[in-house]
């Protein structure tokens, strides 16, 4: 890939109904991400561009690494549960929301304390009844925002102090304090999001602090610069862009996730894209426990 291209798909006879949640695997030398609707997991690895797909039995938001472990901590439609691909098996750890059953998980990365924040949405895409959630390495949960309709993201600035966390429908990236212990506060505005800009979803962060942020609905990714101010967008040939994330040795690989739904006509949607961004990612701790 040249910088004249700038984006190439990654050729697999599938696509993602709903690809998301894209996260770089250095010890595996792979990429994991997740196809919701389709209740998938998928991997790719970087050196043979080899692609494997695993079947869960529930619509699935996430999946990331556990620190010095084989398996992985995954957030369902049921809760946050433990997962293991060869051999597959899954253990629910528990559902933070059982009082609103009409809720899934829907995205979540690690703080670099090791930390799982991830956020819940109504399925049906209605009502306000999303959370934001802190997993911690005892596996104990705790709520620590409320309200949202769709939530995604989140990341975090390169020195772990601000945590960035959207609201999709409401066309809003928030940004809070993060403190060492592990508590939100000044919870603030980061970017609103222009009419014609459709719908924040999933975003990483650079070596700069650059907030990269794919648009639902608008075929594109973009970077905020650390003050919320735009710098520049990359065009997606699909229209449903979900998620990012930097990846290889260097963290100078990045690819993009998307949706076929809501795509008819569109050849690419729900494909996986490497984009020549120009930029490098932050390193990520795996989850703690």
């Amino acid at each position: 890939m040249t910088r004249d291209s700038q984006v190439r798909v990654i050729p697999r006879e599938s696509k993602d109904i709903l690809g998301e949640g894209p996260i770089w695997s250095p010890t595996r030398n792979a990429i994991f991400w997740v196809d919701i609707y389709g209740q998938r997991v998928n991997r790719l690895e970087l050196e043979t561009e080899t692609f494997t797909s695993w079947s869960v039995p529930e619509r699935i938001g996430w999946v990331l690494e556990r620190e010095g472990r084989d398996d992985f901590i995954a957030g369902l439609k049921s809760g946050f549960a433990t997962l293991s691909l060869d051999p597959f098996s899954m253990v629910l750890i528990g559902n933070p929301e059982p009082d609103r059953p009409e809720n899934r998980l829907n995205d979540g990365k690690t703080d670099s304390a090791g930390r799982i924040w991830a956020g819940s949405m109504d399925d049906n895409e209605i009502a306000a009844t999303g959370a934001l959630y802190r997993l911690d390495p005892d596996l104990r949960w705790s709520r620590h925002d409320d309200g949202y309709r769709v939530t995604n993201g989140p990341t975090f600035s390169p020195d772990g102090r601000t945590m960035y966390h959207t609201d999709s429908l409401l066309g809003t990236v928030f940004a809070f304090d993060l403190s060492e212990i592990g508590e939100l506060r000044n919870k603030r505005v980061f970017v609103q999001f222009e009419a014609d800009w459709g719908y924040p979803d999933g975003m990483t962060t650079d070596s700069e602090g650059g907030i990269w942020i794919a648009h639902w609905g608008a075929a594109r990714i973009s970077r905020f610069r650390p003050d919320g101010s735009f710098d520049r967008s990359i065009p997606i040939p699909a229209s449903n862009v979900t998620s990012v994330v930097f990846a290889g040795a260097e963290l100078d690989r990045m690819f993009v996730t998307t949706a076929a739904r809501g795509c008819d006509g569109q050849p690419l949607a729900g494909s996986l894209f490497e984009v020549n961004a120009g930029a490098c990612g932050c390193p990520s701790r795996p989850f703690a426990g």
